[in-house]
């Protein structure tokens, strides 16, 4: 039986977690969730699984969640609360699902603490890839991806047997977007973002994909998991996600991963490496598949895509910069305050303005980030 705690048990990645718990209650148990506002469906969460340890950081949530709740459970408010608890020594894995910046301290917390980690927030490693793979590696924490990508990519290196890699493809579907033309895309409406045609994800990562920035961020990712130089690591868009990601040898041989787009399976393996649990869902029906295509990405529609590989060229405290842009100008985007390509440009505008640090310590990383959103806030007129 392992105990897990859920960092963003209401989003997307948390509650297809839970998902795999209800097909495996004899396999794990759930220690803690958390949440920042979704206070009905946390509530409901707790209730579900009988959590003993819940967690919500927004302040105006905390009495209707406490008051929903018995005594048995413990309520908890903040982020420094969901920090300690990651550390119990109940926990035996951490799943860290928060969307945002706001996951690097909670995650860094259950490194320090030699947690094992299934990894699904981007930004803990786009921020501070450098930090935190040197801290997993001082504390013994071992690091399962999420990312449906970054998993295929495990597992594909699994296969490999320690032979050196000549290259990492990583797949994208290429987005609600990716037959527009640029003037379409640039009067595009929120709700047209939000039709992503494979994955069914949250908003802010899903305009990610829109912009194919989270195809950015997970190269970063991919750098720093797979201790692969980023030149070496290309993009191919792959409309029908039906392949994961591919990883290239030096004798030109090519290992890929396919599967149903169905993110309880990256999950599940995660949380039960090296075994493989069985889950109810979609298989590959390879009589029904009509084809495989794969295309460059257009840089002239997604230009976040060639701003992330400028951002991890640059490294230091660039990459964080970026993300901070990104959360802030994405966030403005859904609040219908700016148009779709006023994402882009306010992240080049940051990027261009914010000070360079080659080495960044945590602090530096913290105060980057503050710093980098209120540019962008200024960029945008916000």
């Amino acid at each position: 039986m392992k105990n897990l705690a859920i960092l963003g048990s209401t989003g997307s990645i948390g509650t297809q977690t839970l998902d795999v718990v209800r097909q495996h209650p004899d396999r794990f148990r759930v220690f803690m969730i958390s949440a920042n506002s979704s206070a009905a469906r946390l509530v409901e969460q707790a209730l579900a699984f009988q959590v003993p340890h819940v967690v919500i950081c927004n302040p105006e949530k905390y009495g209707e969640v406490r008051s929903a709740l018995p005594d048995s459970v413990q309520v908890h408010l903040g982020i420094q609360a969901a920090c300690d608890l990651v550390q119990a020594p109940e926990v035996d894995e951490v799943v860290a699902a928060m969307v945002g910046f706001s996951g690097l301290q909670p995650t860094l917390s259950a490194i320090r603490a030699g947690k094992t980690i299934a990894l699904a927030n981007k930004e803990t490693l786009v921020a501070a890839g450098e930090l935190v793979m040197g801290e997993a590696a001082r504390y013994g924490a071992s690091i399962y991806p999420v990312d449906s990508e970054h998993s295929a990519i495990f597992q594909c290196l699994a296969a490999a047997q320690g032979n050196p890699v000549a290259g990492i493809h990583l797949t994208a579907s290429g987005g609600p977007f990716r037959s527009w033309s640029v003037q379409q895309i640039a009067s595009a409406r929120k709700e047209d973002a939000l039709k992503h045609p494979n994955w069914e994800m949250g908003a802010k990562i899903t305009i990610d994909s829109a912009t194919m920035m989270n195809k950015g961020f997970e190269v970063i990712e991919a750098k720093w998991l797979f201790n692969v130089p980023a030149g070496k690591i290309h993009v191919v868009v792959h409309p029908e996600s039906v392949i994961h990601s591919m990883v290239e040898f030096e004798d030109g041989a090519v290992i890929a991963q396919l599967g149903a787009p169905d993110m309880r399976v990256p999950i599940a393996l995660a949380l039960s490496y090296p075994e493989r649990l069985p889950l109810d869902g979609k298989r590959l029906d390879f009589s029904t598949l009509k084809g495989l295509t794969f295309e460059e990405p257009d840089l002239e529609k997604f230009p976040c895509l060639s701003l992330a590989f400028d951002a991890i060229g640059r490294g230091g405290n660039i990459p964080c910069a970026m993300n901070a842009a990104n959360e802030t100008a994405v966030a403005a985007y859904l609040q219908g305050r700016i148009g779709f390509y006023d994402i882009s440009r306010c992240i080049a505008g940051v990027m261009q303005r914010i000070g360079h640090i080659h080495n960044p310590s945590l602090e530096d990383i913290f105060a980057t980030h503050r710093e980098a959103s209120s540019l962008a806030e200024s960029f945008l007129g916000l």
